[in-house]
């Protein structure tokens, strides 16, 4: 804190940082050279079977010893000794399990040794992103907001309903930032009457521009020539973001005038189709944790964060430097970071959700969302390989190349599910080794590339739920990864539907055939194993390889199982998400009688508050008043009783005019310390998850109309690292008193 208050020039004050990060990641580079020679020269030592299952039951031994430490030195550790452990089954692979005896053979063993030199390429990948997140912290801003920069908030749009984008536009203009010093931006490429009419009835500017061409790309690079701000915080339309996002996210690019961007996660208040459908879904980390818990703070050290589309605060000098936002893909965002970094300009990520949005409703639509992203990131690494051309350090090359080959992984998962087809169908060996080599170097590769990933993703990601999420796309994306390697400028930008509801519970036929194709032939392979081992006469290698196969088939159709219970869609009728919160308040009927209360959840419908409350009249217009939630403000919401039972009371909102709206977006959504609570969840035990994911296959079986038990993680308190402040100004003029630190407390 003292730093931010000293005269010093601001490039001495990151120097400080900046070197502090750089001295041990030049010792790292030195260390990882030495290290590389070492694991390399491990991995050609020859070893009888036996000696490799001593040494690989040590290896196991070492790990649970060193792994009950926490520590950024034992996870490093334990990444070293899983590449060990793992180039040394990679030699095994390559000198002794390949069998050319017929080229059918020689062919289907080939490519399943690609499709592990790919898993094996993105594990390696993966540990060099996360050897060391960053965890960057918030900078405060200068007591006096006359210091503060001006700033532009653009929400893009093109066929989305007024009900999503109302409430982002709302989120916005409630900012806490001086109000000569923001503008919102309705970016309307739909060309509304409607939109225009709120713009002007909010207080928002509106923005439609006389074509579509380039999409979200297009609109943004218009909006910014018709516009002055000195940075741009951009936001998807259906991100609402809290108040406290720009005080909170803009420090480091003030204080550091080489940033260009600064990206903070992707949130969501509404469930995703693996949360909503699966039993077990609310006590699985939310897919996208992983990027934005782990992969995202890892690339950050390697100043390798880049634009995720929204959420995110840009500076106009370095985009207008770059000629706009790229548009020859259809990932703008990404894109975009690495074309200014290309030119120089770092990027940085905080780690602190500042909005929130919608997830996708469908299964349907998750798979084509995921589509565009592979479609996009493909491009990029065909027309603007980070490999190639000027501009980037090794770090940042091998960070965006992880991001772009990472969606790769639909031919390779393919190839894992099906390979022990291979020989349950046509007897075709396709790794030739017996089950003490397979004991002695294919498990102890597993057992460590899974122990090691549980500790370094803790609550982000549990084990095994990356295949199920890779399986739900992967017959998709085959297509797509192969024809947009080939050509690509092929395919367009499309628009993510979000806000839909599902009236009555349905199978997404659309969205599953694939798998359930695939299970049933992975069904029959495991019925013809079966068979064999019960009825025909085998010797003893025919045996264990039957035995061997069967176990692997078992395990390929749980996985397609659990995709396919995905595609069981629950009925979802809600217009308003609720969300868990726990805020004090005070009930005040038409007499004047009070009660305080503790609120359960919160939306844009109601709220529903555990309260002593007496002779109930339902439907009584009554007033809930919010205290110091606000930053000060004494908020008070009208509503109206619809039942109490049991010391719980629900009310709906009475929202009759925009001021109260907004009000009511102000309290759901702009509190900032709402999402905090975004990763709750347990540390990942492999064991457990294995077992939530056998469970998760009963959502195939549940009785139409069943509910979903849906626990969620127990609520932890958790302080925003900010400073105090002193008095500022809103965007209503109001005076208040110690803006961050309150509202994020």
């Amino acid at each position: 804190m003292s730093e931010v208050q000293s005269s010093a020039p601001a490039e001495s004050r990151f120097g400080r940082f900046s070197n502090k990060i750089l001295a041990p990641r030049g010792a790292s580079y030195i260390v990882g050279a030495v290290g590389i020679f070492a694991l390399l020269a491990a991995t050609t030592v020859t070893l009888s079977i036996n000696e490799q299952l001593i040494v690989a039951l040590i290896c196991i031994a070492v790990f649970f010893i060193v792994g009950r430490r926490k520590s950024r030195r034992t996870q490093v550790f334990l990444e070293v000794l899983s590449a060990l452990v793992s180039l040394r089954y990679l030699t095994w692979r390559l000198t002794e399990t390949l069998d050319f005896d017929t080229w059918i053979q020689g062919g289907l063993g080939v490519t399943l040794l690609l499709a592990e030199l790919y898993a094996l390429y993105m594990l390696f990948l993966s540990y060099f992103q996360t050897i060391s997140p960053l965890h960057r912290a918030p900078l405060p801003m200068s007591p006096n907001p006359d210091d503060w920069p001006t700033v532009d908030i653009f929400i893009p749009t093109y066929d989305e309903s007024l009900g999503i984008v109302r409430l982002t536009v709302l989120g916005a203009l409630g900012i806490d930032w001086p109000p000569d010093k923001v503008n919102v931006y309705i970016l309307d490429d739909g060309k509304r009457e409607e939109f225009a009419r709120f713009a002007e009835e909010c207080g928002a500017r509106y923005i439609a521009r006389p074509d579509n061409a380039h999409a979200k790309a297009g609109n943004l690079n218009y909006a910014i020539k018709h516009t002055t701000g000195d940075y741009i915080l951009i936001l998807d339309c259906d991100h609402i973001p809290t108040r406290a996002f720009l005080q909170i996210a803009m420090g480091w690019m003030v204080e550091d005038p080489k940033i260009a961007l600064m990206q903070t996660p992707h949130h969501f208040y509404s469930p995703d189709p693996f949360q909503r459908n699966l039993a077990v879904g609310y006590r699985t980390p939310p897919e996208g944790n992983l990027f934005y818990g782990v992969i995202q703070d890892g690339n950050d050290f390697w100043d390798a964060t880049f634009f995720c589309g929204s959420c995110a605060i840009l500076r106009r000098k370095a985009i207008e430097e770059i000629g706009g936002f790229a548009t020859e893909t259809v990932t703008e965002d990404a894109h975009t970071a690495l074309r200014m970094q290309r030119k120089g300009w770092s990027t940085a990520y905080l780690r602190i959700p500042l909005a929130s949005g919608l997830a996708t409703e469908r299964l349907v639509t998750h798979i084509g969302q995921r589509m565009r992203w592979a479609r996009g990131m493909i491009q990029i690494f065909r027309v603007d390989n980070p490999m190639m051309g000027p501009g980037l350090k090794l770090g940042q090359r091998l960070c965006y190349l992880s991001a772009m080959t990472s969606f790769f992984f639909a031919i390779p998962r393919v190839i894992f599910l099906a390979s022990p087809l291979a020989f349950l169908f046509f007897n075709q060996n396709i790794i030739a080794a017996s089950p003490l080599a397979v004991l002695a170097y294919a498990i102890p590769h597993m057992f460590h590339s899974i122990a090691t990933a549980a500790k370094v993703n803790k609550g982000w990601r549990y084990s095994f739920w990356s295949e199920v999420y890779e399986t739900v796309m992967a017959l998709f994306l085959v297509r797509v990864t192969i024809v947009t390697m080939m050509f690509p400028s092929k395919g367009k930008f499309n628009v993510t539907e979000k806000g839909g509801v599902l009236e009555h519970e349905e199978f997404d036929l659309g969205a599953t055939y694939p798998n359930i194709i695939f299970a049933c032939i992975m069904a029959l392979g495991l019925l013809r194993g079966a068979y064999a081992l019960i009825f025909q006469h085998l010797d003893i290698i025919s045996e264990r390889a039957y035995a061997l196969n069967c176990i692997w088939s078992m395990i390929s159709l749980i996985i397609l199982l659990a995709a396919i219970a995905v595609g069981r869609e629950t009925k979802q009728i809600r217009h308003s998400h609720r969300i868990e919160a726990q805020i004090p308040v005070t009930v005040y009927d038409y007499e004047g009688n009070s009660s305080h209360g503790i609120t359960e959840d919160v939306s844009m419908g109601g709220v529903a508050i555990h309260m002593p409350w007496r002779d109930v009249t339902p439907d009584q217009p009554v007033q809930v008043v919010i205290h110091a939630v606000l930053d000060g403000e004494e908020v008070n919401l009208p509503a109206t009783m619809i039942r109490s039972a049991r010391g719980k009371a629900v009310f709906t909102w009475s929202i009759n005019n925009i001021q109260v709206e907004a009000a009511v977006v102000r309290f759901v959504f702009g509190r900032a310390d709402a999402w905090l609570q975004w990763n709750n969840y347990e540390d990942d035990r492999p064991l457990r998850s294995l077992w939530s994911l056998i469970l998760s296959i009963k959502a195939l079986f549940r009785r139409k109309g069943q509910m979903i038990a849906h626990s969620r993680p127990k609520k932890k308190p958790i302080a925003l690292p900010v400073e105090r402040r002193e008095p500022t100004t809103s965007q209503g003029g109001q005076k208040q008193e110690g803006k961050i630190s309150r509202a994020a407390s």
